[in-house]
């Protein structure tokens, strides 16, 4: 079974399968490459995980980065 890649941003807030052990399930990416780099936003651990299992625990963006931002001029 082939796993399609999944197009994240730095900044991105996503949802994984399972929540983190703090009980929080949104994770802030600031690493991307063959390994993605993110923030647990309940506690501020930092992990990393291949970009394989990345793509096989991602549930859905919580938060874009670039579409949540404030348009006043």
């Amino acid at each position: 079974m082939v796993v399609p890649i999944t197009p994240a941003k730095i900044g991105d807030v996503v949802r994984l399968k399972k929540p983190h052990p703090c009980g929080a399930n949104e994770w802030e990416v600031t690493r991307l490459g063959m390994d993605i780099g993110l923030i647990c936003l309940g506690c501020g651990r930092k992990v990393r995980l291949v970009r394989a299992e990345f793509d096989r625990r991602f549930r859905g963006f919580l938060r874009r980065e670039g579409d949540a931002k404030d348009t006043d001029s």
